[in-house]
């Protein structure tokens, strides 16, 4: 079976495919650059079964086309992982909301003009932002679960660079779940989402460690590497899962029919800054002194103070069990200290 993976290079997106690899399944990714193409490839050892094709602008019109042309009726799962993580931009419209919404159209209407009859199952990557309601970060009597949908609308979320990626998420998943309502009799697609917090572990691969990485990991980043921001973090709490739960989820949202029209909400508990300090300071006994120490113990006694998530539905759903924060805050420094070779 042959499985589309739009945004290839991306942090959960090289997980996923490395899952799918392993599994057996032929894999087509879409990537922005020959470049990119070229060092994913080797990356990935010139693995016979991954393919990868050029897609410069997967919210342009008619972005996806060429790539469903040219393998036609193989395609039977799309699982879209391409989307824009941007913060910081003077046109919220032009620079998140558009982009997000768009790239999303494109590759559902793809399907519609190529796949309509060969496409089985989408998956689209979505985002705990697509959940969360922005003005009640602070309510510790709010739940969410899989039912649960961020409230912003286009115009309202454009107040700054938070709201406006956390409304283009919702917005980019509302466009797959209308899609699908308005095509219903055109295509046989089931769709599926998944809807991480903040997605921590390791870079798939090592070489991949940077000054600087993906959003979520940059958090941890920024700790070991005692960064400057590191010190502006001290109020940040969230819910955490690890990239490679990530990964599994996406192949168990398109293998399970008990998946089918379901948005796997993915979170194993929730984290204060105190309890990532807790962690480092445990675990790696080289970071003491050269990072900040806190109060330890503390951080269970915030948890009451912001929202707590329920995905009982999507852990039965996936069927297996999540890992730790411990496992999620060790696996992603490890990798950073072995790079700085302080491990």
């Amino acid at each position: 079976m042959t499985v589309l993976v739009s945004g290839a290079t991306g942090f959960i997106a090289q997980h996923i495919i490395n899952e799918l690899l392993v599994q057996g399944y032929k894999v087509v990714g879409t990537v922005r650059s020959q470049e990119k193409a070229d060092k994913l490839w080797k990356q990935f050892g010139n693995n016979p079964n991954l393919t990868l094709e050029l897609v410069a602008d997967v919210a342009a019109p008619n972005a996806f086309d060429s790539v469903f042309e040219k393998y036609g009726t193989d395609i039977k799962v799309v699982l879209h992982a391409a989307s824009p993580v941007v913060f910081i931009t003077e046109d919220y419209e032009k620079g998140v909301l558009t982009p997000a919404v768009n790239g999303t159209k494109s590759i559902f209407e793809a399907i519609k003009k190529y796949g309509a009859e060969s496409v089985e199952r989408v998956v689209v990557t979505s985002s705990h932002g697509a959940v969360m309601d922005l003005a009640k970060e602070d309510d510790g009597s709010v739940v969410y679960t899989e039912e649960s949908w961020n409230p912003a609308t286009w115009e309202s979320c454009q107040v700054d660079g938070i709201n406006a990626y956390c409304g283009s998420k919702k917005l980019a998943e509302a466009a797959a779940w209308d899609f699908l309502r308005e095509n219903r009799q055109v295509v046989k697609i089931q769709l599926s989402t998944v809807n991480p917090v903040y997605v921590f572990g390791p870079q798939l691969f090592d070489e991949d460690v940077k000054d600087t990485l993906n959003l979520s990991c940059e958090i941890i980043n920024a700790l070991v590497r005692n960064k400057p921001e590191a010190k502006q973090m001290e109020g940040l709490h969230g819910n955490y899962i690890h990239v490679r739960d990530v990964a599994k989820a996406h192949l168990i949202a398109f293998q399970k029919k008990e998946a089918i029209g379901q948005r796997l909400y993915l979170s194993n508990g929730s984290f204060v800054y105190q309890d990532l300090l807790d962690i480092l300071n445990e675990d790696f006994p080289q970071l003491k002194g050269k990072i900040p120490v806190g109060n330890p113990g503390s951080g269970q006694d915030l948890y009451k103070t912001f929202p707590s998530i329920n995905n009982t539905k999507t852990k039965h759903i996936l069927g297996f069990s999540l890992k730790s924060l411990r496992e999620c805050v060790h696996d992603t420094a490890a990798q950073i200290l072995k790079k700085d070779g302080t491990l």
